[in-house]
């Protein structure tokens, strides 16, 4: 499986002390996007202090106007409030979406938490309808939890 030749990946590159913070979820997000082929944009988002907006971090993929997302709007904002993984198989379905791309179909995203607080998340966009598996939730889940190992 895939995925599970990426784990060590996502381990090597979380533990180049060496490199910022920003830099090991940059290469993270560089990992997912060249080595899935339905993941075409892959970023994270991080809770604004003790403001109820999420502000975006290290991503790859198209430039995107969503750098601020208070909590509740979209995916990502709705993730922040409910704590829980979000995979949407058809955006253009989701009444409180926040379209980034026209070419985006479907979206997924795994919160991060740190000793028990939601403090961020993972996003990836897919420009493939419906391509999101439990085997991707769980490796995402798998990411997230070693990300918060370094937060």
């Amino acid at each position: 499986m895939m995925f599970e030749t990426l784990k060590p990946q996502i381990e090597t590159i979380l533990s180049h002390n060496k490199n910022s913070v920003d830099e090991r979820l940059l290469n993270i997000c560089k990992l997912l996007e060249t080595n899935v082929s339905h993941y075409n944009w892959v970023g994270f988002y991080f809770r604004n202090g003790k403001k109820e907006e999420l502000i975006l971090g290290p991503y790859v993929g198209a430039p995107t106007e969503h750098t601020v997302i208070p909590f509740g709007k979209g995916i990502c904002g709705q993730v922040a409030v409910s704590n829980k993984n979000f995979v949407v198989p058809d955006v253009s379905a989701q009444d409180n979406y926040i379209a980034c791309s026209i070419t985006v179909k479907a979206e997924i995203v795994i919160p991060i938490f740190v000793n028990g607080e939601n403090i961020g998340q993972i996003d990836i966009d897919s420009n493939t309808p419906d391509p999101f598996t439990e085997a991707d939730e769980r490796f995402l889940e798998f990411v997230c939890a070693k990300v918060s190992e370094i937060l």
